[in-house]
């Protein structure tokens, strides 16, 4: 890879902390209504994965998804006017912090139902493949996702017809507050198998390149008409479930996170940039500073955003304004 693209991830992988953390800071203001789920801490995993796609491939995400449209390339501006609710987010205003999409960049929604955005995905895999295009879909979910039956009639689906999908499950360890060795059997990527396709595990999933290896790998041959492939990333979430939420810290031991704090993606990248490839630290300061000016600059598009019209309720929807009841 060139010095430019290693860079560029570095630059999303940046991007998706300062917001996340802006982000954070705001909901507990007062800022953004509801609460919002970080991604603080996965950076590697969603930048490894999106940047193995093409701009004309599609994803979808789970309630943990400012991080993926940022991956894949969306400008600030838009994501935080939306977590604000204000007119001039990617979705008007409409979706939250919870529901956003950027068809621009092939993001196809995000849910906060379990599971819920995986067919999704295969349906967009599908339609590539009616319509004789090359370009593959991507669905992000988590390891609680890992054991709702629509992962699996869809890992089905996709194998029987050899759809151009790839199953990324997010394995931050943890549904909520649900270690996941408690309530998951066996290796979730071992699953695979028993659909006929592929499945891969990548333990190294602070490893932004190792990520983006695995999932080059299995891009490459969905869009070779090889069909799908599962892909199980450990990783780790540094905040808690959503901001704001109190939950004590029984669940997670204070020595785990302080190992895999040691292992935060962005140090690690940066530290191997600089090493290995001759990059200055003065130039990794300079790009740094560069992210915080972006998320500075989104804050205030987002602020001087309007809140939607109530006139523009109904728009949007299966049908026109002027026919609703």
């Amino acid at each position: 890879m060139d010095e430019e693209f290693l860079l560029e991830m570095q630059r999303r992988m940046l991007r998706i902390r300062a917001f996340d953390e802006r982000a954070s800071k705001m909901v507990k203001r007062g800022h953004i209504p509801g609460t919002v789920h970080t991604s603080i801490g996965q950076e590697a995993q969603v930048v490894g994965a999106t940047m193995a796609l093409r701009d004309g491939d599609f994803m979808t995400g789970n309630h943990r998804s400012h991080g993926h449209p940022i991956g894949k390339g969306s400008p600030l501006g838009p994501l935080m006017a939306e977590l604000q609710g204000k007119s001039g987010g990617v979705c008007k205003g409409k979706g939250g912090s919870l529901h956003l999409a950027d068809f621009a960049v092939g993001s196809l929604g995000e849910s906060g139902i379990v599971g819920s955005s995986i067919p999704i995905a295969m349906g967009a895999a599908l339609s590539s493949q009616v319509l004789g295009r090359d370009s593959v879909a991507l669905a992000f979910f988590g390891d609680g996702a890992a054991n709702q039956g629509v992962l699996y009639e869809s890992m089905n689906m996709s194998g029987v017809w050899n759809l151009p999908v790839i199953f990324l499950c997010e394995n931050n360890q943890y549904a909520l507050s649900t270690p996941a060795h408690t309530v998951t059997s066996g290796v979730i990527a071992e699953r695979a198998a028993g659909f006929g396709i592929p499945g891969v595990r990548v333990e190294e999933g602070q490893d932004v390149l190792a990520v983006h290896d695995a999932v080059s790998a299995a891009v490459d041959r969905a869009r070779a008409g090889e069909g799908p492939t599962l892909i199980e990333v450990v990783t780790y979430r540094y905040n808690e479930h959503s901001e704001g939420l109190r939950l004590g810290t029984d669940y997670r031991p204070v020595d785990e996170r302080e190992a895999w704090l040691k292992k935060d993606p962005l140090v690690l990248f940066r530290e191997r940039l600089i090493a290995e490839h001759g990059l200055t630290a003065e130039r990794m300061d300079a790009l740094e500073q560069e992210i915080v000016d972006e998320v500075d600059a989104a804050v205030a598009y987002a602020e001087n955003s309007p809140f939607p019209d109530p006139s523009v309720a109904f728009d949007d929807l299966y049908t026109d304004s002027e026919y609703a009841a």
